[in-house]
């Protein structure tokens, strides 16, 4: 019984990936940064009559480890208490990525609570075109007083 038990832990082991391999099949964590240019334009919405709801066209241009263009729609809504709101977006993105070409679709979702923001943007599974195939990652934002916007994208390729 005891060498049946020692032969399946030996086998177990010996079918375990090495730390090696498993080094070797881990996704390396890449960053761009760089600046970027926003622009918004008023869409129609829904309801007109609710001024608390909009929808924007999303209009990008990425500089830096990012050469890109985007087009996208944004979602937001404000409440009665000042500071406090919350949007979703979706844009396509469209250029290289640090000398990679391709596309990718970046997934927005953020909350203003009192003047406390908390924003995610996260690249949709499964969007990454050209090289950028298998792509995944997620983008800050940073937005300096004056209103230059810049990005930090950290990401993974296969």
């Amino acid at each position: 019984m005891t060498y049946t038990l020692a032969l399946i832990i030996f086998a177990l082991f010996a079918q375990a990936p090495s730390k090696t391999d498993a080094q070797k099949d881990s996704p390396v964590t890449h960053h761009a940064k760089g600046a970027f240019d926003v622009k918004l334009a008023p869409q129609s919405t829904v309801d007109p009559e609710n001024k608390n709801m909009a929808r924007m066209s999303i209009d990008k241009q990425f500089h830096g480890d990012l050469e890109a263009t985007s087009k996208g729609e944004m979602l937001s809504a404000a409440t009665s208490v000042k500071n406090s709101a919350g949007y979703v977006a979706m844009e396509q993105v469209t250029g290289s990525l640090q000398g990679r070409s391709g596309s990718i679709v970046l997934q927005h979702n953020a909350t203003m609570n009192r003047g406390m923001p908390q924003l995610s943007i996260t690249v949709v599974p499964d969007s990454g075109t050209g090289q950028l195939e298998g792509i995944t990652g997620q983008m800050d934002i940073k937005i300096e007083p004056g209103g230059k916007h810049y990005y930090d994208f950290a990401y993974t390729l296969p």
